[in-house]
């Protein structure tokens, strides 16, 4: 008989002490990897975050291979020092790219997201869950599944956008990434994380009936779909009056009960403090601690002392059966890993892959595929010949356009020496063009001679670091201060410019003039869009973005990337989103009409599309649509065909439109493709009055287009 990875669980659990269980339960992150490293490092904590992290100080940069030795030596060493040779669960983050040192680096996941094509992201995540796994790490703490429908918060960055639909398909294909490698996938932060006004882990306002409809759905995917095996808990309260850390409707009912959820929940850094600490629900340490495993939580991520699990024992308010059951669940899922039977990597395989060209060359096509194109004139793409002298300005050009938000290990920025920036790549590769470039102040001087000039902003966006306005920064430095912020390095913004001013001052030295935007969400463009005469959304597109980014200036790219997020006129319109519920009065303001600049899935190609045909079949779980998409231009492009439902006469009121599916598809110049796409039965079921969810009735109708405001025609359902 096979003894299954439960069974070992079970047969351990029995043999091990009250203190060999609270152990397990417990995780340490020690910053300093070096002298007495080992004497700071307690081996018999279960769960770690990564050493690699915190290995590249003071100017090295430690190799793949050596962070899987350090690793290595640390699983050795906890083993030996535990009874029944326990080997640990080595976490670390893993957003955009492993990020335990330099492996590859891809588009920020809001990058991802413009992609439209969860089969690319897909194969980006297998390639960031082979480069987690090389070194040891077994834990990725991603994909973040949160909903960015206010743009203000700074981790809109993390996200994959707005969308329930285009987060679950994001997320779930991230997850099942990293778990084909071995690596316990963990989305978070569950659930909600940010309040109207993009207050971070502030308070959920949403109702049960909110979260069920919205927030809740890309979690559901990435277990149900992705096959994660972890789950990481939110730092803010809901709308029970309990926190995500303490909340047994959320980590019980919901996540087990309901879903059936088989792997562990972990704290957020200092979310079980918080329970006793931000929102005093708990008077000291151990209470917090017995509340949230009670609850639901299994694991403490970092750094909550031994001491304080062990006084919740003492005390008497941590039960046995809580315990045992934490314990059962981190057991399963490390045999599952097959961490017992392996627990050490190969240092020279880890050598071997991480950042390879293959790797490398699926990084590449995810910069391609993520860049949205804005606004132009006909000024993009450049024609070859015509532009003999390029200028190449602003803050951004001479940066990495990697996003310093988990980009790279703690106190080190991300670096590689085949790694560009936009301007140095240009220079290497501007054959028979002259690269002309110089400080802001340099503009009005330099950019006349030129034939045509660039802008590349700069902006720091990621955790503690939410914004009250959405215009670019200008003379000011901001930096996130609070201890998660250091493990996304501690970002930090220095400008020194006037960027709103200085594209201006572009435009008018140089008519023929665009902007790059680098940035992790929307910005105010409303001072200098109308002055220039292409914008091209790059948001950051990693290693391969400089790359990209000239493939696509000079047309040999076309890009197809459609935004995740409804892009605001100003600040005032936020939160703003296009799957809003009816109003009894109108969506406009007094000095707006309410509706965004850019909508959700819109973006522009150097050629054009016009869908039609359309036919609809049912089929035995739902019906299939098809439709030709003709390319009308000349030029090779991409569109992503967009099907929202909208419905009337249903028991309780509806959003007035909902993704249900999509198809990004390549079209020839001139050339017409026949695509197909799936509708599920159940994308007409919702929630009823009772708050009981199946089939209670309707009128649904397929609105098809290319964005949320775009349509081409409508199909109804039958």
């Amino acid at each position: 008989m096979t003894r299954t990875p439960e069974i070992r669980a079970k047969e351990l659990l029995a043999q091990l002490t009250i203190e060999e269980k609270l152990h397990q339960l417990t995780a340490q992150m020690v910053f300093d990897i070096g002298e007495g490293y080992e004497d700071r490092r307690d081996p018999l904590c279960g769960c770690y975050r990564n050493p690699g992290h915190f290995m590249h100080q003071n100017g090295r940069i430690s190799s793949p291979g050596e962070v899987a030795r350090r690793i290595n030596l640390d699983v050795k060493q906890s083993m030996e020092a535990q009874p029944h040779a326990i080997p640990p669960l080595e976490h670390g983050e893993s957003l955009h790219g492993a990020q335990w040192g330099m492996a590859t680096i891809f588009p920020q996941p809001i990058g991802l997201a413009s992609t439209f094509d969860p089969a690319l992201v897909g194969e980006a995540a297998d390639v960031i869950g082979r480069e987690t796994a090389a070194v040891g790490v077994r834990q990725a703490l991603a994909p973040v599944v949160n909903l960015a429908r206010d743009v203000r918060w700074g981790r809109t960055i993390e996200t994959f956008g707005e969308d329930p639909k285009l987060a679950g398909d994001m997320g779930a294909v991230m997850c099942r990434g990293f778990e084909h490698n071995g690596v316990a996938a963990t989305p978070k932060h569950f659930v909600d994380n940010y309040a109207d006004g993009g207050r971070d882990s502030n308070y959920s306002t949403h109702s049960e009936r909110e979260l069920r409809e919205v927030y809740l759905k890309p979690f559901e995917a990435c277990f149900k779909e992705g096959g994660a095996h972890g789950v990481m808990a939110a730092y803010n309260s809901l709308f029970n009056g309990l926190p995500a850390h303490a909340n047994p409707w959320l980590l019980t009912k919901v996540l087990r009960e309901e879903w059936g959820f088989d792997g562990i929940v972990v704290s957020d850094y200092g979310g079980v403090d918080g329970t006793a600490g931000a929102h005093r629900i708990a008077g000291d340490l151990p209470e917090a601690v017995a509340i949230c495993l009670s609850s639901g939580l299994d694991v403490t991520l970092s750094n909550l002392d031994y001491k304080d699990i062990r006084e919740a024992w003492d005390r008497g308010i941590l039960p046995e059966e809580v315990v045992d059951r934490a314990v059962l669940r981190l057991l399963t899922l490390k045999f599952r890993l097959g961490l017992f039977d392996h627990p050490a990597v190969d240092p020279d395989e880890a050598d071997r892959i991480v950042r390879c060209e293959a790797h490398k060359k699926t990084a590449l096509e995810a910069a391609r595929k993520s860049l949205v194109l804005l606004e132009n004139d006909g000024m993009l793409p450049f024609e070859k010949g015509k532009i003999r002298t390029l200028g190449v300005f602003g803050p951004g050009a001479d940066v990495l356009p990697t996003g310093r938000n988990y980009s790279g290990p703690y106190a080190h920025l991300w670096e590689a020496e085949d790694a560009r920036s936009p301007l140095a790549y240009f220079r290497e590769h501007a054959e028979g063009v002259e690269i002309v470039t110089g400080g802001d102040d340099e503009i009005p001087a330099l950019a006349p001679r030129c034939d045509a000039v660039l802008y590349f902003t700069f902006i720091v966006e990621g955790e503690g670091l939410d914004r009250s306005d959405l215009k670019l920064p200008a003379y000011r430095t901001a930096s996130a201060k609070d201890e998660a912020a250091q493990i996304v390095d501690k970002a930090e913004l220095t400008v020194e410019v006037d960027q709103e001013a200085s594209i201006l001052k572009l435009a008018e030295a140089n008519p023929n003039a665009a902007v790059i935007l680098m940035n992790g969400a929307p910005v105010d463009v409303s001072a200098w869009r109308g002055a220039v005469r292409a914008v091209l959304e790059a948001w950051y597109p990693g290693e391969g973005g400089a790359e990209a980014l000239w493939e696509t200036l000079w047309g040999d790219s076309n890009p197809g990337g459609k935004l995740p997020v409804s892009w605001p006129k100003s600040v005032g319109q936020l939160p703003l989103f296009y799957g809003y519920k009816p109003s009894g009065r109108g969506y406009g303001y007094e000095n707006n009409d309410g509706k965004p600049l850019y909508p959700f899935g819109y973006g522009l190609s150097y050629t054009s599309f016009v869908l039609k045909n359309p036919e609809l079949t049912r089929m035995d779980a739902g019906w299939a649509l098809s439709l030709d998409v003709e390319n009308t231009g000349t030029r090779g492009g991409d569109e992503v065909v967009q099907v929202y439902l909208t419905s009337k006469r249903t028991t309780v009121v509806r959003p007035v439109k909902e993704l249900v599916a999509y198809c990004r598809v390549s079209v020839p110049g001139g050339e017409c493709a026949r695509v197909t796409l799936d509708i599920p039965e159940w994308v007409t079921w919702y929630y009823d009055a009772d708050m009981n969810f199946g089939p209670h009735g309707g009128e649904f109708t397929l609105l098809v287009g290319t964005s949320a405001e775009d349509r081409a025609f409508s199909v109804g359902l039958e």
